[in-house]
């Protein structure tokens, strides 16, 4: 076992040594790549909040460190997601600003690399870090095809090794990813989202909102046209009671 997992390995021992997290460079102040990643980023993580309901607490989180051992440098994917873990929302305490895998107790089910250029290794060291720290599910998502590969590519752990898989849907999370045409935040294009079973996004806060008003303006105009039928047939009963009465026929003895 190399010296990364037996790291990891360290971590679950009873008797490990003092972590001083205060010493751990956590936030160093580097830009993502441009505005494009920035928008994909909070799409992969902002949704989930507002609209997923897994019935377990979770946290997505985008361009946040995962340090999974002492005195060695964090991985810090585009985007993660991991289940089952609370989050203390005291952000004062340094702790409780990264993803430390010792506070949580777990690494995330699920990493998501963004690729913008050729430097970032994805089918590479990353490829075999991610696989190290016991992550079930990597995704490289290249939109500019500057790996040569697919667009799209999910990486399930078999064993200690990555295998690509067939399928973007990930069992062990409960959620697919799929590629979505359409406009976020005023920019038109192909975005990666996370889907449920059938493949349909996990609407963001706006598109909830937009259908929940679509849904109410058809019920809006369902009532209406009920009124409608109903205001056809009070009229139809009072011409033909009137009609009954002009031949001589009392309408309410029939």
């Amino acid at each position: 076992m190399d010296a990364l997992s037996n790291d990891f390995e360290a971590m679950d021992t009873p008797a490990r040594p003092y972590i001083d997290i205060e010493a751990l460079v956590i936030e160093d102040d580097t830009p993502v790549d441009n505005l494009i990643s920035e928008k994909q980023q909070r799409l992969l993580t902002a949704p989930l909040y507002e609209s997923w309901k897994p019935g377990i607490p979770f946290l997505a989180a985008a361009n946040v460190g995962l340090f999974y051992a002492i005195n060695r440098d964090p991985l810090v994917p585009d985007a993660f997601l991991s289940l089952g873990v609370q989050v203390n929302p005291d952000f004062s305490k340094k702790q409780n600003r990264s993803y430390f895998f010792w506070e949580f107790g777990k690494p995330p089910e699920a990493v998501i690399e963004i690729v913008s250029n050729r430097k970032g290794n994805e089918r590479g060291s990353k490829l075999i870090d991610y696989a190290r720290l016991r992550i079930q599910y990597y995704v490289i998502y290249d939109p500019l095809g500057m790996l040569g590969g697919p667009v799209l590519e999910v990486f399930e752990l078999r064993g200690l090794h990555y295998e690509s898989s067939e399928s973007t849907w990930l069992e062990a999370v409960g959620l697919g990813l799929t590629l979505w045409e359409g406009v976020f935040e005023q920019a038109e294009g192909t975005w990666l989202r996370w889907c449920d079973h059938n493949g349909q996004p996990i609407p963001t806060g706006g598109e909830r909102a937009e259908q929940e008003r679509k849904r109410a303006e058809q019920e809006r105009e369902r009532a209406e046209q009920e009124r409608e039928r109903a205001e056809q047939e009070r009229e139809r009963a009072e011409r033909l009671a009137a009609y009954l009465r002009a031949q001589g026929v009392d309408p309410t003895t029939l």
